[in-house]
């Protein structure tokens, strides 16, 4: 092999420029000869007879070129790359052959993409601000009132009126200026009084009826309500109840805290529920604290970074969505067709969050390296062992689709990300 040029042809790419001798060429091609000559058909000679002068002459000099190329290839391009000042690359390399004889050996190009050696500053020291929502007792309330109602339990009402948060089974039929409009007339419809799921003001007057009691509803359409024909206008429902189920929710006592969870009393119980929300707060909190520092880090970070990198990502978050919709009994074209999208612009959609991705590892390696930062062989083993849990696999199955190394770059890019954490400067909004 002998590098004949290295040069940088666009932002993130290079070009090799290298070629391999005649006398490995020439082998190569009589090793594809002995391969692949008892598939040659040539008149005059027993399959697999036919020697190769004539196998040439009648399909070409170059038939067993191919052959050739893809066995002399990997070691000459190693070989470049090596010799080239290109270093570690990312992506799959684009080949062509420039020329090739088997008289004067074969040339070929590789176009790569190596991987970005960024800068990055500031890294350490980034302000950002970590507020965590106190708890108010709307929350609670309504945490512990989503309780009730998984724990509630329905009665049919025979004889008395509708009341908001009954569920009413209804039919109505609506018109505008007296005249019918599509999508305004159902039948035995079930609606909850009080979920908004109709026009405003609808569910309240249906509440105060008895069964079977033929009443108008007047209303409003909104507007900026989706049907243009529509928005703005008054509108009469004519409707009737068919069915009222009226749902009982438990008390709020002792004894409910005892059937919903493992406290006594109603005041453990609540105090519990405020505990709860106080640490979704404070994840939620840190959550947003980390995104303001990551946002950071990528503003910080000067690199040039091949579009390869982001095809890459963005393929990688497209199978971990397949992947996931699979789990949940569907794929990806079942999803195309109840959504109308189609691979392409899920790629657009995912794409934003894969060039983020990019960035954000680049960064982080990049802080690893300067602050000297490293994973000892008992994190590599707990990571390990934490992937295995995770996706019910053997530890040793982990290893053999992982490499020790490869595991050892995410601690070491964890270990980064919490330095950068340990080190912001936290402000509040007020002092912002």
């Amino acid at each position: 092999m002998n590098l004949i040029k290295s040069e940088k042809t666009n932002p993130g790419e290079w070009t090799l420029e290298f070629s391999v001798d005649k006398d490995t060429f020439r082998k190569a091609i009589s090793d594809s000869y002995r391969k692949n000559v008892g598939k040659v058909n040539v008149p005059g000679f027993r399959k697999g007879k036919a020697p190769r002068a004539v196998i040439e002459k009648m399909y070409g000099k170059g038939f067993f070129y191919e052959d050739a190329f893809n066995a002399v290839l990997p070691d000459a391009f190693e070989e470049a790359l090596k010799a080239s000042e290109v270093g570690q690359t990312v992506g799959q390399p684009e080949f062509d052959v420039v020329s090739a004889d088997a008289d004067s050996g074969v040339v070929f190009t590789a176009k790569v993409f190596p991987k970005p050696d960024p800068e990055i500053q500031n890294y350490l020291g980034i302000e950002a601000e970590k507020n965590v929502a106190e708890v108010t007792d709307e929350e609670i309330d309504a945490e512990i009132n989503t309780v009730r109602e998984r724990n509630s339990r329905e009665i049919e009402v025979t004889d008395g009126e509708s009341q908001m948060g009954d569920v009413c089974t209804i039919d109505y039929d609506g018109s505008v200026d007296g005249v019918p409009f599509e999508g305004g007339k159902g039948e035995s419809y079930p609606l909850k009084l009080g979920s908004g799921n109709f026009i405003p003001g609808f569910e309240e007057q249906v509440a105060g009826h008895k069964l079977e009691e033929p009443f108008e509803v007047h209303v409003t359409f909104p507007a900026d309500y989706h049907a243009k024909e529509l928005a703005g206008k008054a509108a009469v429902f004519k409707t009737v109840i068919h069915k009222i189920t009226h749902v009982e929710l438990p008390a709020l006592d002792d004894d409910f805290a005892k059937d919903v969870s493992e406290f006594d009393t109603l005041d453990e119980y609540r105090a519990d529920v405020k505990a709860k929300i106080a640490k979704r707060h404070e994840t939620e909190a840190d959550e947003r604290f980390e995104q303001e520092l990551t946002e950071a880090l990528m503003n910080n970070l000067v690199a040039e970074i091949p579009e390869v990198m982001y095809v890459a990502e963005t393929e990688n978050y497209v199978r971990d969505y397949d992947n996931r919709l699979r789990m949940s009994g569907l794929d990806l074209k079942t999803y195309f067709q109840y959504t109308g999208m189609d691979l392409d612009k899920l790629r657009a959609q995912m794409r934003p969050q894969a060039e983020k991705q990019v960035k954000l590892r680049l960064a982080l390696e990049k802080i690893a390296a300067l602050e000297n930062l490293s994973a000892t062989e008992e994190e590599i083993e707990a990571e390990t062992n934490r992937i295995a849990s995770a996706y019910n696999m053997s530890a040793e199955d982990v290893k053999n689709a992982l490499p020790a190394d490869a595991i050892a770059e995410d601690i070491k890019v964890k270990k980064a990300m919490d330095l950068v954490k340990e080190k912001a400067i936290v402000k509040s909004a007020a002092a912002g």
